[in-house]
C-alpha cells in the first residue's frame, strides 16, 4: 500500500519539511518512490524506517550518525557489526547522560527538600532562605 508525505508525517509525528529534509540528508533506508505527478510514495518499511530515526533522533544521535548507520543498514549483509558498534557507543553515550541526569536530579531533589523543610517550620517571622544564595530569596 502506497502512502503520501502527509500520511507518513501523521504516521511518524516528523513534520512533511522533515520528511524531505531527512529524503535530502540520505537518512533514509530507501528514497521514495515517485508518483506519475511527483508525488513522493512511501510502504510500510518506510514508517519503520523513519520511526526508528525518530527514536535515535530524538534520543540524541547527531544526523550524520544516522546516515551512517542508514548507509550500513542499505549495504546490506557483513556490515552488522559496524552497525552494532555505532548502537553500542550511542547505547554508551545515552547511559552517560543517565547518569549526569540522575546526579543533577539528586541536587534538585535535596533543594526542593530544603525548600519544603524551610516552609514547614516557618513560623512568621522573617527567616533566612536556604542554599548559598541568599540574595533577595529567589534562589
Amino acid at each position: 500500500m502506497d502512502l503520501t508525505i502527509g500520511q507518513v508525517a501523521e504516521r511518524t509525528g516528523l513534520s512533511v519539511h522533515t520528511l524531505r529534509f531527512y529524503e535530502k540528508e540520505g537518512v533514509l533506508a530507501t528514497p521514495p518512490r515517485r508518483a506519475a505527478g511527483g508525488h513522493r510514495l512511501y510502504a510500510e518499511h518506510d514508517v519503520e524506517w523513519l520511526n526508528l530515526c525518530v527514536v535515535l533522533r530524538g534520543s540524541g544521535m547527531p544526523l550524520p550518525e544516522i546516515r551512517r548507520y542508514t548507509e550500513l543498514a542499505r549495504a546490506g549483509a557483513g556490515t552488522e557489526r559496524e552497525r552494532l558498534e555505532l548502537l553500542r557507543e550511542h547505547r554508551q553515550r545515552l547511559r552517560d547522560q543517565l547518569a549526569e541526569l540522575g546526579r543533577c536530579m539528586d541536587v534538585i531533589t535535596h533543594k526542593v527538600h530544603c525548600y519544603e523543610d524551610y516552609l514547614d517550620q516557618q513560623d512568621g517571622t522573617e527567616q533566612r532562605m536556604p542554599g548559598p544564595a541568599r540574595r533577595s530569596g529567589t534562589e
